[in-house]
């Protein structure tokens, strides 16, 4: 059972974007019965993955705001 489990952990971490490091700090943990550890290691690489995607929103804006501009200006003509 436990065995099905940690496969199960390791899919979802690959499906996360863990690398190989993380994925073995997190099992390790989980077969210590760290799960405190365990979780905040989960939130941190959260945290890291939530400031990449503001940082490619940030990218996203400024695209838009190009084309906006750029149609507009289209329209004047």
């Amino acid at each position: 059972m436990k065995k099905e489990i940690v496969e199960d952990l390791i899919m979802n971490l690959k499906d996360a974007g863990c690398d190989e490091e993380l994925i073995t700090q997190c099992i390790k943990k989980y077969n210590n019965d760290d799960l405190k550890m365990l979780i905040k290691s989960l939130q941190c690489h959260r945290c890291c993955l939530l400031d990449k995607l503001h940082e490619e929103q940030k990218k996203i804006d400024c695209l838009d705001y190009l084309i906006y501009s750029l149609k507009k200006k289209m329209e004047e003509e």
